[in-house]
């Protein structure tokens, strides 16, 4: 059995990342599961979010990649939508991404927006605060090597899709 394709969609909260997301699950002519940060937060009780933020987030992040390698090994496509963020007990997360994904046909795409923009979008939404993206782009690892990259202040949800299957599919 093929193994599936996981691309991986990187960026700030409010560049665009779920509306790629979005475009591609509507495309008829490729299929992708999900997974994403925000889903597998949930998995985590309130309590101990608010008790250690980062040490349970970082368990259940690193799951999610266990996760979507299974899927990619029993043959399914999937979409990763989140953040390589460098914060202690994650550390060193690009690292320990690319080695649970050694074997898996397995690319990130950089999702670009100006954190002018993103800033924007954080107020329109409601639910991120203004300076929210800034912070996680201090935090972003470095060094990433991406396969592609879209910019969402330029191109739509659909466009930028269309972007990455053309490149990656």
């Amino acid at each position: 059995m093929d193994k599936g394709k996981i691309i991986f969609l990187n960026g700030v909260t409010s560049s665009g990342k779920t509306s790629i997301v979005e475009a591609l699950q509507a495309r008829r002519d490729v299929f992708f599961y999900v997974v994403a940060n925000d889903l597998f937060q949930e998995m985590v009780g309130e309590q101990y979010l608010q008790e250690d933020y980062w040490k349970y987030l970082s368990e259940v992040i690193i799951m999610m990649y266990h996760t979507a390698k299974l899927y990619s090994d029993l043959g399914k496509n999937v979409l990763i939508d989140g953040i390589l963020v460098e914060r202690e007990g994650i550390r060193p997360h690009y690292t320990q991404l690319m080695e649970i994904m050694k074997d898996s046909p397995f690319d990130i795409v950089e999702v670009y927006c100006p954190l002018d923009i993103c800033r924007q979008r954080n107020v329109e939404r409601g639910d991120r605060y203004e300076g929210q993206s800034d912070e996680q782009a201090e935090l972003m690892s470095r060094d990433i090597v991406y396969s592609c990259r879209v910019d969402t202040s330029v191109d739509s949800p659909e466009e930028c899709a269309e972007q990455i299957v053309k490149k990656l599919m």
